[in-house]
C-alpha cells in the first residue's frame, strides 16, 4: 500500500485491529456502497483495495465530472473525494453527493491540509478531513465511524417510526421564546442537528447551553444513542481525565477495576463538553486525538482500547478567542470544535420572552409541588413588569427558581404581586412601564415598508404566543381576551405558522416538513427518559 504510516496513524497497541473494535458486521459492511474519487492512480486503487478487502462495496472514479454525473445518477452511502483535482473538486462534488442523499457521508481527502480548507469543507457537510499520506489503518478506522453512524441513523430513523406509529410523545423539555436574538440561534441549531459537525455554544451561565445542545441531539441522526454531559471546570485534573477517557486496574490507587470513560459512554451518540476552556492542556490534546482518529487510551494503559463514534458539542460562558490568545485553550481543538458556532444570548438580551418563560415554569411547578386540582395561582401585570425588568444575571436558571420558590410558597389561586417575587432590588435600567424589547434598532438599515412589515410580524407573533398561553389553550378566551372573533385568531395564527399544543395547550410552531428548515423554536418534544422540566 502506498499510504505510508504517519505520526498520527492509529497503532494498536496489543495486535487488534482497532476498526475491528467498532464491531460492524459482515452483512451490514455488504450493503455500504463506498465512492472514491481521486486522479492519483495509485492512491485510488489503494484505498479501494483496502476497503474491498473490509467486505465494502467500492467503486472508483478518477475524475471529477465523472464523479458528477455518477453522483446525480446513483446514492452513494459514503463518499471519499479528494479536495483539489482539475475541473471539479472535492467541495462541489460533496455537494452534489448530499444534494442527492442528505444521508451521505462524505470525507474530503488532501494533500495540502489547512484550517481554513477543513473548517471550509466540515461547515459544508463533511464528515471528515483526511490529510494525506494517512496509512491504511487510520483509513480503515475512519471508514468504520463514519459506517457506524449510517447504522446509528438507521437506527435512530426506525425507532422515530416506531414510537410514531405508537403515537408516543413527551414534553419533558421545552425550548420558549419569540425573541430575534433567541430564533436566531435555534434556527442555527435545527440547521446543524441533522448533520455530524461539532458545535461550539457560547452564552452566560444559565443562558441554555446545554438546553440547546440536547435540542441539537434530540434532532440529529444520533437521538437512539446517549446524550452524555460532563462539566470540564468541576473536576480536578486526574478525576477529569479519568471521567473522560476511563482507566485501566492499577492506574492509580483506588483503581481496582477497568473502567470505560464517558467517551466510551457517548459512542454512537453526543458528547457535551460543558465549560471547555476550563479544560486542562494535556486534557486538550489528549482530548483533540480521539476527535481526529476516534481512538480511544484509558488511563494507564498501553493499547488501543476502543475506537468511538461520538458527536462533539463544546461550550464555555466566556470568550474562547480570548482563552485562545491567553494560552489556556488548544487553538487547533477550538477550531476543531467551531465549526457552527452558536450563540446563546442573555435573558435581559430577550425580556419579551419572559412573560412566557414565567407562566410555564409556574404550571410546570404548581403541578410538580402541589396536590391535584389545586387553583393556579396567576402573575399580575405588574408582577410581570417586575421580572421583565430585573437584570437577570443568572439568566433562565436564575428565573426558573424564583418561580419554583413561588410555586412552593404561595397560596392556591393567589395573585402574585411584585413584593411576592423577591426581585425589585436589582432593576434594569429601562423604564419597566415600557416595552423592553426594542424592534427598531435592528431595522436602521431596512427600507421603510420592509421594516414596518417586519415589526407588524414580531409583534403579531409574540402577541399570539403570549395570548393563547395566558388562556392556557382555550381559543375562545384568548378571543375574548383579545377582542377579535375566533376565526380571525385562527388566521393570524396560520399567517405565522402557529398551532396549539395537542397536549400542553401551549402554542407551538407547527413541525416542518422533511424539506423545511424553519425551527420550532416554541416547545420541543424529547426523548423518554432524559432529565426534563426546564426551558431556555
Amino acid at each position: 500500500m502506498s499510504m505510508p504510516m504517519t505520526q498520527d496513524g492509529v497503532q494498536p497497541g496489543d495486535g487488534r485491529e482497532p476498526a475491528a473494535l467498532l464491531a460492524i458486521g459482515p452483512e451490514a459492511k455488504a450493503r455500504v456502497r463506498i465512492l472514491v474519487v481521486d486522479d492519483e492512480h495509485t492512491l485510488r486503487e489503494s484505498c479501494a483495495a483496502v476497503l474491498r478487502h473490509e467486505g465494502y462495496d467500492v467503486t472508483v472514479c478518477s475524475r471529477g465530472q465523472d464523479a458528477l454525473e455518477l453522483l446525480k445518477r446513483r446514492a452513494f452511502d459514503v463518499v471519499l473525494v479528494d479536495l483539489y483535482m482539475t475541473q471539479v473538486d472535492g467541495l462541489a462534488l460533496l455537494r452534489a453527493a448530499l444534494g442527492t442523499n442528505h444521508d451521505t457521508i462524505v470525507i474530503v481527502m488532501t494533500g495540502n491540509p489547512s484550517v481554513e480548507s477543513s473548517v471550509d469543507a466540515l461547515r459544508q457537510g463533511a464528515f471528515d478531513y483526511l490529510p494525506k499520506p494517512f496509512s491504511a489503518s487510520h483509513l480503515q478506522v475512519l471508514i468504520g465511524r463514519a459506517v457506524h453512524t449510517l447504522l446509528v441513523a438507521r437506527e435512530t430513523r426506525e425507532q422515530q417510526e416506531t414510537l410514531d406509529r405508537a403515537q408516543v410523545h413527551s414534553d419533558k423539555l421545552t425550548l420558549l421564546g419569540t425573541a430575534p436574538a433567541f430564533r436566531r440561534a435555534i434556527e442555527l441549531a435545527r440547521k446543524v442537528a441533522p448533520t455530524d459537525a461539532s458545535v461550539f455554544i457560547t452564552g452566560e451561565s444559565g443562558s441554555g447551553k446545554e438546553m440547546i445542545a440536547q435540542f441539537i441531539h434530540h434532532h440529529s441522526r444520533r437521538s437512539s444513542r446517549p446524550f452524555v454531559a460532563i462539566n470540564c471546570a468541576a473536576l480536578p485534573e486526574g478525576l477529569l481525565e479519568s471521567e473522560m477517557f476511563g482507566h485501566r486496574k492499577g492506574a492509580f490507587t483506588g483503581a481496582v477495576r477497568d473502567k470505560p470513560g464517558l467517551l466510551e459512554a457517548a459512542h454512537g451518540g453526543t458528547l457535551f463538553l460543558d465549560e471547555l476552556a476550563e479544560m486542562p492542556k494535556p486534557i486538550q490534546a489528549k482530548l483533540l486525538r480521539v476527535i481526529q482518529d476516534g481512538v480511544v487510551r484509558r488511563v494507564g494503559s498501553e493499547t488501543t482500547d476502543a475506537v468511538v463514534n461520538v458527536r462533539f458539542i463544546a461550550a464555555t460562558n466566556g470568550d474562547p478567542e480570548a482563552a485562545v490568545k491567553a494560552g489556556d485553550m488548544r487553538e487547533d481543538l477550538y477550531y476543531r470544535l467551531r465549526v457552527v458556532p452558536i450563540n446563546v444570548p442573555a435573558l435581559r438580551e430577550r425580556p419579551e420572552d419572559i412573560p412566557l418563560l414565567a407562566d410555564y415554569f409556574l404550571s410546570t411547578y404548581w403541578v410538580r409541588h402541589r396536590r391535584k386540582g389545586a387553583p393556579f395561582p396567576r402573575l399580575t401585570d405588574a408582577a410581570l413588569r417586575a421580572l421583565c425588568g430585573y437584570t437577570w444575571r443568572g439568566n433562565v436558571r436564575e428565573l426558573q427558581n424564583v418561580i419554583e420558590h413561588i410555586a412552593v410558597v404561595v397560596e392556591p389561586g393567589a395573585e402574585i404581586r411584585p413584593e411576592d417575587l423577591h426581585v425589585a432590588g436589582d432593576t434594569a435600567a429601562t423604564e419597566t412601564g415600557a416595552n423592553p424589547a426594542s424592534l427598531i434598532s435592528t431595522l436602521l438599515e431596512e427600507s421603510y415598508h420592509a421594516a414596518r412589515d417586519r415589526v407588524i410580524a414580531q409583534f403579531e407573533r409574540q402577541y399570539l404566543t403570549w395570548l393563547v398561553n395566558r388562556a392556557g389553550g382555550n381559543m375562545s378566551k384568548a378571543a375574548r381576551i383579545a377582542g377579535v372573533d375566533r376565526t380571525t385568531l385562527y388566521r393570524l395564527m396560520e399567517r405565522h405558522g402557529l398551532q396549539r399544543s395537542p397536549t400542553a395547550g401551549w402554542v407551538v410552531e407547527r413541525e416542518p416538513g422533511p424539506a423545511a428548515g424553519a425551527m420550532d423554536d416554541l416547545q420541543v418534544e424529547v426523548p423518554a427518559g432524559e432529565p426534563g422540566g426546564q426551558a431556555a
